[in-house]
């Protein structure tokens, strides 16, 4: 019938009433199969010797009431392929034959394969999670700093861990008996605004510094810091409370305040480099000034990574800190991984031999300094001395002669710098060897090239 979508069988076959097969019609989908070979075969001969029985039920089934049941057999083909198939006999209408029609199953059971591996992932990726969740239960239950967690739109306790417990002066049933319980209500009245505004600050920016606060029944100070968890509809905030290093020093018998934490505190960033420029440790302005998210995403990262000139600045300052100790007041710019940059000045110590020890770095941001107002900036005073010689000279003899002293006092900056070491000082300037000793004897710096060298020996 034209203009009608026939469904046809995978598999038809044409049969004697004694299973014998008199004519063999397959779909597109198998028309590489000779069936030729089935002519005058028994049906149950052409399927595995299993499903031979099932042939023969479905034969007996048709003959008796016109129509067998579907049974799955696996049809073996004349090429040797060996595929599910869905069969039905019926019996003709003249009682002189059967007709047997079958559908393709593979589909099907590739479809119910891709099933079962899908519930095996997933069965997989639940026992994973189950893992990590206890894990993570069994890491926050035991840590010794004292954590919570809130959420952010009513600043409730949505979990807190034994030590943030014993901190608060509550206990764990009391917080999960009260599920409204907000942590404000449990500081000081006049402090509450401050921890709240701490938290907005968190949720716009991300983070924020600490503050200093009273907790629990004895109003105890404790530094506390927060950071934003998730930035779904659903914000949840990590609080970390740590004992006030103001009380531990004033307190009998207490351990007096480490070096090493006055340092994380400090305003300028601060590293620890091996003799190879890599970071060792890094202070809490260090990860602002590059911008990174903690300390362990920039251990092992050598420092010129962020310097303005890659590989020359660290070059010149390791060079100098082995040689002489330190380094004072050395100008860079500092790079950000999100793009900001920034002028900064860097001093340096170290302690062993070329090869050994370590080098503690201090980076300041002396951007403000350098733009600071109250009178005109280097480049203005410059322009105003250039333009009193308008009239005076031509603009190629001014240009030639300011060329030549920006030039010479470039050369002279990174002579001084590396301490007359030449290679150093062509590399810090982007130029050869043997360009920098043409300028050498173009602007008769030679000689203070050879005796800087011979001090620096």
């Amino acid at each position: 019938m034209r203009g009608e979508n026939v469904a046809l069988p995978d598999v038809m076959l044409v049969l004697d009433v004694e299973g014998i097969i008199r004519d063999a019609t397959l779909s597109n989908g198998f028309a590489a199969e000779q069936v030729g070979e089935w002519i005058g075969s028994r049906w149950a001969d052409t399927v595995v010797e299993a499903d031979g029985e099932a042939v023969r039920r479905m034969l007996s089934d048709a003959r008796s009431s016109g129509v067998s049941a579907f049974r799955n057999l696996t049809q073996r083909f004349p090429s040797g392929l060996e595929m599910p198939i869905e069969y039905t006999a019926v019996r003709l209408s003249d009682r002189k034959g059967l007709v047997a029609v079958g559908k393709n199953l593979r589909a099907v059971a590739e479809l119910q394969a891709r099933l079962v591996e899908a519930q095996q992932a997933m069965e997989r990726d639940y026992w994973k999670l189950r893992e990590v969740e206890t894990r993570y239960r069994l890491l926050f239950n035991s840590s010794s700093d004292a954590v919570l967690l809130l959420k952010a739109a009513s600043l409730g306790i949505a979990e807190l861990n034994p030590a943030a417990a014993q901190a608060l002066g509550i206990s764990l049933a009391q917080a999960k008996a009260h599920d409204g319980l907000r942590l404000p209500d449990l500081l000081v009245a006049e402090e509450r605004e401050l921890f709240e505004s701490l938290v907005r600050r968190v949720r716009e920016r991300g983070k924020a510094p600490g503050i200093l606060l009273r907790l629990g029944p004895e109003q105890t100070p404790w530094l506390v810091r927060a950071s934003l968890v998730t930035s779904t509809a659903d914000e949840i905030v990590l609080v970390q409370l740590a004992p006030s290093a103001a009380v531990q020093q004033g307190t009998e018998g207490a351990d007096p305040i480490r070096v090493e934490d006055l340092i994380d505190a400090s305003p300028d960033g601060f590293a620890v480099i091996d003799h190879q420029g890599l970071v060792l440790r890094a202070n809490r302005a260090f990860l602002e000034l590059v911008q990174m998210g903690s300390e362990s995403a920039v251990i092992g990262e050598p420092l010129g990574r962020w310097l303005g000139r890659p590989g020359a600045d660290l070059t010149v300052l390791l060079a100098n800190v082995m040689r002489l100790g330190s380094v004072r007041l050395f100008s860079t710019t500092l790079r950000g991984e999100l793009g900001t940059e920034i002028e900064a000045e860097i001093s340096a110590s170290g302690r062993g031999g070329k090869g050994v020890g370590q080098i503690g770095v201090f980076i300041r941001d002396v951007s403000r300094r350098l733009s600071a107002p109250g009178g005109p900036s280097g480049l203005d005073a410059v322009m105003e001395s250039l333009s009193k010689q308008i009239g005076r000279t031509t603009l190629r003899k001014l240009v030639d002669d300011t060329v030549a002293i920006v030039e010479r006092r470039y050369i002279e900056a990174a002579l001084e710098l590396t301490a007359g070491n030449r290679t150093a000082a062509a590399e810090l300037l982007g130029l050869s060897r043997q360009s920098l000793y043409v300028k050498l004897n173009r602007y008769e710096l030679e000689e203070d090239a050879q005796h800087a060298s011979v001090g620096a020996d």
